[in-house]
């Protein structure tokens, strides 16, 4: 039989290799669950890339739409057929936003922004301003999807 002490020796020297182990295991599962998260976000923002990009003709297609019945409504005269082309153009911008694009909001006298707009002519105003918008942007958190289209001020030219 061993003596006491040799027992309490070997009985902690076993005990200090199995907390050790314990710790590595331990370190070992806390490395795979880092691993695990950081490809579950990275496959989430591939999915949400994979997604938008699928979008982007469906996106397309609903902006032609859209400034082609504003642009139409613009044409009539008040009344039923401009209040209800007025009102398709509305419904596409909802559709648009529900697929993430938001518009851009741009009125009259704002600052030409190149960043939000796009230019589509010039015309007498201010400087810098937008004097008309031809064609609303949208815009997905702080992404810009499409600009807008906006007519900017000249200084007149006498």
């Amino acid at each position: 039989m061993l003596p006491e002490h040799d027992l309490t020796s070997d009985l902690a020297a076993t005990l200090a290799r199995l907390t050790e182990e314990v710790g590595r295991e331990h370190e070992r599962a806390a490395h795979r669950e880092q691993i695990i998260d950081r490809l579950h976000a990275e496959n989430q923002e591939l999915r949400h890339g994979l997604l938008q990009e699928a979008l982007t003709p469906v996106r397309n297609g609903l902006y032609r739409l859209h400034d082609t019945v504003t642009r139409e409504a613009a044409r009539l005269d008040p009344g039923h057929s401009r209040a209800l082309l007025e009102a398709i153009a509305e419904e596409v911008a909802e559709v648009l936003a529900r697929t993430g694009a938001d518009r851009i909001e741009v009125a009259e006298g704002d600052a030409y922004d190149p960043a939000l707009h796009r230019p589509a002519g010039t015309a007498e105003g201010p400087p810098n301003t937008v004097v008309s918008v031809v064609s609303e942007g949208f815009r997905s958190g702080e992404r810009v999807l499409r600009k807008a289209g906006v007519v900017i001020g000249k200084e007149e030219i006498d």
